[in-house]
Parts: C-alpha cells; sequence; structure tokens
C-alpha cells in the first residue's frame, strides 16, 4: 500500500519547514515567552505561506496541505494557534476545551475566540491573564459564558487531527535530536549509540512514531469517506495515540540526553513545555480512553473484530 503524500503536498511542506526554520526553530519560541512580537512574526510567516487561504472543511488537498503544515509547527514548536486559526468560525478561532478547567493556548492573543467541548457545545471564551507557567507558558485560563448552541461535529473532528499532527511533528523532532545526542555523545571510550540497551530504546521509539505517522494518514485520508460516528472515533483514537507516542517519546529524549534535556539550552526542553497544552487539552489520555469505550461496542471503532462487541 502506498502512504506517501501527493507529490504538490511534499513540495508544500518542503517550503513550510524552509520558512519556519527561518523564524529560529524552539529557540525562537522559547524568545516568544517574553516578547509578544515574535508571535507576530510566526503570524506573518503563515500568512506568507497562504495558511489561512486553505479551506480544510471542504477541499481534501487543503486539508493534506494544513497537516503537514501543522506537523512543521509541531517540530520547531511555532509560538501561534496554527490549528484554532485554520478552523476559525466567523472570524473566531475555534479552541476545544474542558468546561471543568477551561485553557485555551495563546488565549491571550488578541481577537476573538470561540470554544467548544468534546461534546460540541458552543462556549464564548473570556480570557484572563497569562500566568506564564512553565508547562504550557502560553496557557490563558478563560471565563466561559454558556453553553449556547453546538459547532460542527466534523470541526472537533478535525481540531483533534490536525492537533495530533502538530505532536507529530514534535516527537519526530526530539527523535531526531536524541538520536543525534547518542551517536555523538562518547562515554565509555564508545559512542552511547554503540551500547546494545540505547540501541533498543531508540528502536523502541523509531517504531513508536512511525506507527504514529502512519496512522495520522490513514485517519486524514479516512475523514470524508465515512459515517460521522467512525469519523470522531478515528479522531479519538489518532489523539490517544499522539499522547501516548509523545510521553513515551519525551521521557526517552530526557532518558537519553539526561539533565541537558530539562535545560531550555536543549532544542527537547522547549519542545516538551511548548507541547503539553496539545497532549493535556481537552482531555488527558485516561479520559479519552473512557470516552472511546462506547465506540468499541457499537463498532464504531474499526479493529480486525468488525461488528458490536458485546459488554
Amino acid at each position: 500500500m502506498n502512504t506517501e503524500l501527493p507529490q504538490d503536498v511534499t513540495d508544500f511542506a518542503a517550503v513550510v519547514v524552509k520558512r519556519l526554520a527561518r523564524l529560529g526553530g524552539p529557540a525562537a519560541a522559547l524568545r516568544a515567552e517574553t516578547d509578544d512580537h515574535v508571535r507576530q512574526d510566526a503570524r506573518a510567516a503563515l500568512s506568507e505561506l497562504g495558511a489561512f487561504d486553505l479551506d480544510v472543511r471542504s477541499a481534501p488537498v487543503d486539508l493534506l496541505a494544513a497537516a503537514v503544515l501543522c506537523q512543521a509547527a509541531g517540530a520547531t514548536a511555532l509560538p501561534y494557534p496554527i490549528v484554532e486559526e485554520l478552523l476559525a468560525i466567523d472570524g473566531a478561532r475555534l479552541a476545544l476545551v474542558n468546561p471543568g478547567a477551561p485553557r485555551v493556548d495563546h488565549g491571550d492573543l488578541p481577537g476573538d475566540w470561540v470554544a467548544a467541548d468534546l461534546d460540541r457545545n458552543r462556549y464564548r471564551p473570556q480570557p484572563v491573564s497569562r500566568p506564564n507557567a512553565t508547562l504550557g507558558p502560553f496557557l490563558a485560563p478563560v471565563n466561559l459564558t454558556g453553553p449556547n448552541g453546538t459547532v460542527p461535529a466534523a470541526d472537533v473532528d478535525l481540531y483533534l487531527v490536525l492537533g495530533s499532527w502538530r505532536i507529530l511533528g514534535a516527537v519526530q523532532r526530539c527523535l531526531d535530536i536524541a538520536t543525534e545526542h547518542v551517536q555523538a555523545r562518547v562515554q565509555f571510550g564508545k559512542p552511547l549509540a554503540e551500547f546494545q540497551a540505547v540501541r533498543f530504546v531508540v528502536a523502541d521509539a523509531y517504531v513508536a512514531v512511525a506507527g504514529l505517522h502512519e496512522l495520522a494518514k490513514y485517519t486524514l485520508c479516512r475523514l470524508g469517506s465515512i459515517t460521522a460516528r467512525a469519523r470522531a472515533a478515528d479522531a479519538l483514537v489518532l489523539r490517544l495515540k499522539a499522547a501516548d507516542t509523545a510521553h513515551q517519546l519525551l521521557r526517552t529524549a530526557h532518558q537519553l540526553l539526561g539533565a541537558l534535556g530539562f535545560c531550555d539550552e536543549s532544542e527537547v526542553s522547549v519542545l516538551d513545555r511548548h507541547t503539553q497544552p496539545l497532549i493535556r487539552l481537552p482531555l488527558g489520555a485516561e479520559a479519552l480512553s473512557l470516552r472511546l469505550i462506547p465506540s468499541v461496542h457499537d463498532g464504531s471503532v474499526e479493529t480486525l473484530f468488525t461488528g458490536p462487541v458485546s459488554a
């Protein structure tokens, strides 16, 4: 089975990687924590790339382009809410929130916002001051007004899928950094990469990331050809897989880099801190798993065992 993306999407991805790299990558994201001009520069770069002209809701090729754009944004820790703006509703950025503890990444940015929970209930968020936390430095608590109406189910699914592509980019970059480190770091007279235990850990990490990448492509290409219930289940499965893979990869990267991985001089530290909102919001892995249980019972989740599963 050929899982390669179309050539025009691949070419677009190459252009995106080069343009976002010019912003400075994770180092620029680190500066953005104290300098809002960096986030303005990030938005300008996205505008130059034509990101906000993509029709992710009805044009399949544009959706593929948006996915690789989000992947590159994750790899560079782009300090801008690209998924939220790609799915803007009437000019207002869309954010998925947990009504029990509502927070919006980059919610302090000027402009209108629309919030929704996983049950599609629509809220109007009112951001308060950003606390500048270490993990998720751009997270802003919000007060919710509502619920008032709903948002389209497809928008919720797209939000989960595109966010998963951003997580994919971050873990791919962390794996590259960790691999480069063990190849260069000499311990007991030879590179760490020559120790069998290290090779096993890196091999497991590569398998996990490759699996997430294939699932991300598979899910994206199925969105327009399956039922709404199956689409929702696919989106949840992908987000759960992305969160689990991120936990594994970040743990592996920190283990291999040692204390360096917890210092902001290392890109792994910045990628980790800036990716935490994607991993944890709107719900963590355990809560996502619980939401999937009904889909397993009614057959919405496709496995080797098709059809409804008795409780």
